[in-house]
């Protein structure tokens, strides 16, 4: 049976900070998810649905987190959105709402690594860019136990979901489409 821990070799972030991105990393030392674990993947298997049936990691575990860059007039503000796996992202309606912007899109693979320095399918809210909002859905926040990126795809992150709703700039709304 699938569960939030999988079949992975699950060892404290803290003590591994390797595994992961040099943002995230950093952010740990700043004491950023204090209790997180982490685990090496195969890299070609950090996309979720392969991800989950590689490790049995359940899919309600895993969290996604994108990024999208909200647009009104000349500004542009970028922004994470994380919600499970199991929901959809309501971003043009309550995310761009929230956001106050005209337009809202997907921040293009290339465009998100060069503002975070993290890799396309590593996403996380670990250690993004100061004064970034972060848009977490109600239901990462309450999770027991929820898998998120490591800033890279050769490794995944499990923290408890209160935890990752107290990141900086963190703010938890109802995000998901019904």
């Amino acid at each position: 049976m699938a569960t939030a821990r999988g079949t992975l070799d699950w060892r404290p972030l803290r003590e591994a900070t390797d595994l992961v991105a040099p943002c995230v990393a950093a952010a740990v030392t700043m004491h950023a998810l204090p209790s997180a674990l982490v685990a090496p993947i195969d890299a070609t298997l950090a996309d979720t649905e392969a991800f989950c049936s590689a490790y049995d990691v359940a899919l309600e575990a895993s969290a996604n987190c994108i990024v999208v860059a909200a647009r009104r007039g000349q500004i542009t503000v970028y922004a994470a959105v994380m919600v499970l796996a199991t929901g959809r992202a309501d971003i043009n309606k309550t995310v761009r709402k929230h956001l106050g912007a005209r337009r809202i899109t997907f921040a293009a693979p290339e465009e998100t690594q060069s503002a975070t320095g993290m890799q396309s399918g590593g996403i996380t809210p670990v250690g993004l860019p100061r004064g970034w909002p972060i848009l977490i859905d109600r239901a990462v926040a309450v999770s027991e136990l929820v898998v998120i990126g490591g800033g890279v795809r050769g490794s995944k992150i499990l923290a408890p979901g209160p935890e990752v709703a107290a990141l900086p700039g963190a703010e938890v709304l109802d995000l998901t489409l019904p």
